[in-house]
């Protein structure tokens, strides 16, 4: 009867104890998440502030020299590059593009950065990848309403305070989760073509 009683005892210490360990190794994956989201967020900002500021050192020194680009939206529409790459033309020097971003979320090591230039009727959405605290990635989207989703990893719980009102939102039975959704461009009225940016 006694060796019952302990195992007993025993077993239920050991599920108890797998319950704690599980539930640390979460709490120390969200703080993970968390960290690496808020420092990516945090080197995107000080690119936009150095960008505001005309500190090309400090824009050399968070970009990647091989930085892969990716563009939607009409050439004449390239403000990032143009701005980045020193290249423009006259009528562009007389009147800058101005990127002064209206909101800034993290999913991971890609951040999504919102905006718009009101006076010439442009919305626009970039979405960096942050590796090693430099930005290596940026996917720019001009006059788009962008999705996003996150494909794998469903059955996961997200850390993301971003993702986790999104799913909250988000239908069941859909196969995917909505994470973020841009707003400038409903707010200025405008029909835009929308896009689905898919993270793993």
């Amino acid at each position: 009867m006694h060796n019952l009683s302990f195992s007993i005892v025993v077993s239920i210490l050991q599920f108890s104890h797998s319950l704690v360990t599980t539930a640390v190794v979460s709490e120390l994956a969200a703080h993970t998440e968390a960290a690496l989201e808020e420092s990516c967020k945090r080197v995107v900002g000080a690119l936009y502030e150095a960008l505001t500021a005309g500190d090309v050192e400090t824009v050399h020194q968070l970009l990647a020299p091989d930085l892969e680009w990716w563009f939607h939206g009409p050439p004449s529409h390239q403000h990032l590059m143009r701005l980045l790459t020193g290249s423009s033309s006259s009528s562009f020097d007389d009147d800058p593009f101005q990127f002064h971003p209206v909101s800034l979320v993290a999913f991971g090591s890609t951040v999504l950065v919102e905006g718009c230039e009101e006076r010439r009727s442009v919305a626009w959405v970039h979405a960096w990848v942050v590796t090693d605290g430099i930005i290596t990635q940026v996917r720019e989207y001009f006059n788009t309403s962008v999705t996003v989703t996150r494909l794998s990893n469903t059955d996961a719980p997200s850390t993301s305070t971003a993702a986790a009102a999104a799913e909250e939102e988000a239908p069941s039975s859909v196969p995917y989760t909505c994470v973020w959704q841009s707003k400038v461009c409903e707010s200025m009225g405008k029909s835009v073509p929308g896009l689905l940016l898919a993270l793993q």
